[in-house]
C-alpha cells in the first residue's frame, strides 16, 4: 500500500519548477501523489490550510507539510 503525498501549487513559475523537481521525483511505488492546482481548485484551499500549508508550492507527505519555496501565500489565492 502506498503512502499519500499531496503537492499543492498555484501554477506560478516557482510552483511549476517545484512540481518538476520535487513532486515528480517521488517514488511512485511508495507514494500515491496527487497534484492540486489551488488556482483552479479554490475549494481545496481550506483542505490545504487544515493540512498546515501556509504558502505554495508545498508538499504534504504523510500528513506533514513541507514548504518548498515561497511562491504565494494562501490568502492571495482566496
Amino acid at each position: 500500500m502506498s503512502k499519500k503525498a499531496v503537492f499543492y501549487h498555484a501554477g506560478c513559475p516557482v510552483c511549476v519548477d517545484a512540481e518538476k523537481n520535487v513532486a515528480n521525483a517521488l517514488d511512485r511505488s511508495r507514494y500515491s501523489v496527487e497534484i492540486v492546482h489551488l488556482g483552479e481548485q479554490k475549494g481545496r484551499i481550506t483542505e490545504a490550510e487544515a493540512a498546515g500549508v501556509k504558502s505554495v508550492p508545498a508538499l504534504v507527505l504523510e500528513g506533514q507539510p513541507f514548504h518548498i519555496n515561497f511562491g504565494a501565500g494562501l490568502d492571495a489565492l482566496k
